[in-house]
């Protein structure tokens, strides 16, 4: 770290600046102070000013000043935020007010303030939601592909060419900064920091007298942590890039921070990982920049911003916790725990906690009220209200989708491996079946295939090269099962392992009966052999365990069928959600794998 940078900048933003201040801003004694000034003087740098208690910029100094101008900056906003949920569903993590500013724009306002314009947003998830700040701030934004599959290592590696050769700070979007701790130019490079009393699980420094970082571990106990800004100098990048270059290709890195590449440089990791740069780690420059209490914030959770910004307490602005206020006729500061559950395919969920209990909101996922019919959903949920079939529902609305359901403390989701487990389910799966239960509406496989074949192709051809001689096949099928004619029940259609809650005590809840309608019994038996990927073999056993006997041809034709056409079906619907940007990866082929397989498989079965 060049102190006499630091002075230098401090006599240019404050000519009147008093060696007691210089002392704060380098965090050493006044005796220190004292002698780096003289030295400062001593080179022609500076010079004591006409005024008493006041100091003169000379042109050596703004030439030492200009070696370090700070050419621009880079703020990380790529990421989803699964701690802000249900917020974040709606709005990136950045892009949350805090007493009523954006946290991102704050951050790109005290650039302004310092004079730094060149300013590249690195974007993934809600991308187009920063789209606006190209024109109020004329930012540039920058695409990272790779935003929900990796971490920030592969952010910085899609952004590493904004740092070669120049001097960049790096920014997370969703920091808060109470004062402006930037500035035009920088003595070298720095992570700023935060001194956490007691035990902590952040990541903490080590370093020496003059401040330079030796060693970074996770947890610790009385200790300065990362948190908050970084600034990258020329000679910084030039070392460390190059090694982020290497780590980024190396397997088993896809989740490593950026920050832990410069841990294993520290702590000699790389030298073992990679020879080439065995000397990395004790030629890299970084400086802890220790920050005042109370200056730099990262919020790790609503509950945290909650207490920041007494606004959160009350209202969110969240349609979804507006609405479990509603629902609850609580307050929103009442509405705690707040966690996002795995997303499924359609919805995205969040658990809550109100009083001693817990519930899950559902909210259906951009373009789902394409796909489904929320109405024919809740029909089918009031159809089964009087039994101990499916969750326990709080609140369902018809037009917009959300519910509310109670949270099962305990339980877990069936094993489709679990003999046991398959056949409870199989017994809930048969009272249904069985129960009488009508709803006016059914589920027509015909339909359903023709217009997910319309929705993909408005966006363009379908990418299977044999798909007419295929949908071919599947008319084949359905014209056969339309001639057997078997009596319609309600029936799930989505019968995925996922959807069996096993409830402590040995109860089976069957949940989320979105596709659900009147339809043809073994096609239960048929969704939920595809969905866990059954071979023939677990499939026969599957529909013997349904039926409690040895199934006849005929049924055995009815499930093969009904595993093609799921399997055609699914896979249209997988390529159209890849259309709108959604990739459920080896989804599409294996669902498609199930069509051609099992159309081969009815055709091998005895005439019926």
């Amino acid at each position: 770290m060049n102190r006499n940078v630091i002075i230098c900048r401090l006599i240019l933003e404050n000519p009147a600046v008093t060696q007691r201040e210089i002392s704060q801003e380098l965090m050493v004694s006044l005796g220190t102070a004292n002698s780096l000034v003289k030295d400062c003087i001593e080179k022609g740098l500076i010079a004591p000013g006409k005024l008493n208690e006041s100091y003169e910029l000379l042109p050596a100094g703004k030439a030492l000043l200009n070696e370090h101008k700070v050419d621009g900056a880079v703020i990380i906003a790529a990421g989803f935020g699964s701690r802000f949920v249900p917020l974040t569903f709606e709005t990136p993590k950045g892009l949350l007010e805090v007493f009523g500013e954006r946290m991102i724009e704050r951050q790109i306002r005290q650039l302004h303030e310092s004079g730094i314009y060149d300013i590249t947003i690195v974007v993934g998830y809600l991308k187009e939601k920063f789209e606006y700040l190209i024109d109020k701030y004329k930012v540039k934004l920058l695409y990272n592909p790779e935003y929900s599959k990796k971490n920030t290592l592969a952010t910085i590696y899609h952004a590493r060419e904004l740092f070669k050769n120049r001097n960049m700070y790096l920014l997370s979007s969703d920091n808060w900064m109470r004062h402006n701790m930037y500035h035009s130019y920088e003595g070298g490079s720095w992570y700023s920091s935060s001194y956490m009393e007691g035990e902590t699980s952040e990541w903490c420094f080590d370093y020496n007298k003059k401040g330079r970082i030796l060693n970074v571990t996770v947890g610790g106990e009385d200790k300065w942590v990362m948190y908050g800004p970084v600034f990258f100098s020329k000679s910084f990048s030039d070392q460390f890039l190059p090694v982020l270059e290497a780590y980024y290709e190396i397997p088993g890195t896809e989740q490593f921070y950026w920050e832990n590449v410069l841990m294993e440089m520290l702590s000699g990791e790389t030298a073992k990982r990679l020879p080439e740069f065995s000397e990395a780690g004790r030629e890299i420059e970084l400086y802890i920049n220790r920050r005042p209490a109370d200056e730099v914030y990262e919020f790790e959770n609503l509950e945290e911003l909650r207490r920041f910004d007494i606004k959160y307490q009350h209202r969110s602005d969240n349609e979804a916790l507006e609405l479990v206020s509603k629902v609850f006729s609580v307050p929103e500061s009442e509405i705690t725990e707040i966690r996002c559950l795995k997303a499924g395919m359609t919805n995205k969920s969040f658990l809550f906690k109100i009083k001693d209990r817990h519930y899950i909101c559902r909210i259906p996922g951009p373009g789902t009220e394409l796909l489904i019919n929320r109405q024919q959903e809740k029909a089918v949920y009031d159809a089964l209200s009087q039994y101990d079939i499916t969750e326990k529902v709080i609140y369902f609305n018809g037009e917009t989708g959300y519910k509310i359901a109670e949270y099962y403390e305990g339980a877990h989701n069936a094993n489709p491996n679990s003999l046991e487990e398959i056949e409870r389910c199989m017994a809930l799966v048969r009272e249904f079946h069985k129960s009488g239960i009508e709803v006016s509406h059914s589920f027509d496989f015909q339909e359903r295939i023709d217009f997910y074949e319309k929705l993909c192709r408005k966006y363009g051809a379908i990418p299977f090269e044999d798909y007419s001689e295929v949908r071919g096949q599947m008319c084949e099928l359905l014209n056969k099962l339309e001639k057997l004619g078997h009596k319609k029940v309600l029936s799930h259609l989505d019968t995925v392992v996922d959807n069996f809650l096993m409830l402590p005590g040995g109860t089976v809840r069957l949940i989320d009966w979105e596709y659900a309608g009147m339809c043809d019994p073994l096609v239960d038996i048929s969704m939920c052999a595809i969905y866990s990927y059954y071979n023939e073999e677990e499939t026969d056993r599957l529909i013997e365990i349904y039926l409690k006997r040895t199934p006849t041809t005929e049924e055995r034709y009815t499930v093969y069928a009904y595993m093609a056409l799921g399997g055609f079906l699914w896979s249209l619907w997988a390529i159209y959600k890849a259309f709108l940007g959604e990739e459920f990866g080896e989804y599409t082929i294996i669902m498609y794998r199930y069509a051609k397989t099992y159309y081969k498989k009815c055709m091998e079965l005895p005439n019926i």
